[in-house]
């Protein structure tokens, strides 16, 4: 037994910020941001939560699946943008969409949170205690962005993306990792609290907002992804000339591109979209092939490798047929 997506879906805020748009509050341009990162533009909401986004793509994923809410068993929402400290994410989802029999819980692994969170869905469902799940990455990043730090406002967008998946006895996951290097979590950190109270008080609001030691992290991503995926196309016995499309977490072109080097697999099978959306975290890969879905062009068979690195810092890399 395997699990196989049945369905994907994905839902992104109206307001779509350019990079002209970012060059009125801060000093860039378009030319210098689409130049280091491939982004041109991201939508930025407008006073929608994480939540509501999450909840638009449950729905749209049910529909897509021909299911009813009342037969879903699980629900996980990767996100380190939620509505509240508690209740979690996937709980206002659960009450939105009806799923009164489901279990839900939330993931945080930044923006491998969607691959960590499709793993943990996958090994219940193999092991038989659910037959069916519904898993999301969703975000509201403008909320921890600093506009005046024109090294990372650039970057990021809002938006969630997920997959319906079920129980099956034919295609479906392959082989996956996750993974994490603790070690060197602090060179990308966001949405920092401290105890604060009536007896202490500690100021650490230029904590709250993305800090990130872009160096570190692109040494991080071009090392860890590559070996990630060495490793489970081994363990799986699959060449990189059997991939259809390689699905890589949207952070930056230029990192996609040494990936693409290093690993010998051309450029052209990796689907991009961090143009139009920049970086939505945990939301990136599942918005990335829903599109690829949505557009037809993938079809029963074919062999999908999804990979990203994150906050913490984490990867994941899963090989699916489709």
């Amino acid at each position: 037994m395997t699990t196989r997506i049945i369905a994907t879906g994905a839902y992104v805020p109206e307001q779509v910020i350019t990079n002209d748009d970012i060059a009125k509050v801060v000093d860039t341009s378009d030319e210098w941001i689409a130049k280091r990162t491939g982004i041109k533009e991201r939508r930025i909401s407008s006073g929608e939560n994480t939540s509501m986004l999450a909840v638009k793509t449950a729905r749209q994923l049910l529909e897509r699946a021909g299911v009813e809410a009342e037969t879903l068993d699980l629900i996980i929402v990767a996100s380190i943008t939620a509505d509240y400290a508690t209740p979690a994410t996937s709980c206002i989802v659960q009450k939105e969409i009806g799923a009164t029999n489901a279990v839900a819980f939330d993931v945080s692994a930044a923006c491998s949170g969607f691959m960590f969170a499709l793993s943990i869905a996958d090994k219940y469902i193999r092991a038989g205690m659910y037959n069916n799940a519904v898993v999301i990455g969703a975000e509201t990043l403008s909320k921890y962005i600093d506009w005046s730090d024109r090294s990372t406002c650039v970057l990021f967008g809002d938006g969630a993306g997920g997959a319906y998946i079920e129980k099956s006895e034919t295609d479906g996951i392959i082989k996956e990792e996750i993974g994490t290097k603790g070690e060197i979590y602090d060179i990308l950190t966001a949405g920092y609290t401290a105890s604060t109270g009536a007896f202490n008080n500690y100021n650490t609001d230029h904590l709250w907002y993305v800090n990130m030691n872009g160096r570190e992290v692109f040494k991080f991503a071009t090392k860890s992804v590559v070996k990630s995926v060495e490793r489970v196309l081994s363990d799986a016995g699959v060449s990189v000339d059997s991939l259809k499309y390689v699905v890589p977490h949207q952070a930056n072109t230029r990192i996609v591109e040494i990936i693409s080097h290093k690993l010998g697999i051309p450029y052209e099978k990796f689907y991009i979209n961090m143009d139009k959306y920049g970086n939505t975290s945990s939301a990136s890969i599942p918005i990335a092939l829903n599109e690829l879905n949505e557009k037809g062009l993938l079809k029963r068979g074919d062999k999908i490798l999804l990979t990203g690195f994150g906050g913490g810092m984490t990867w994941g890399t899963m090989l699916i047929s489709w």
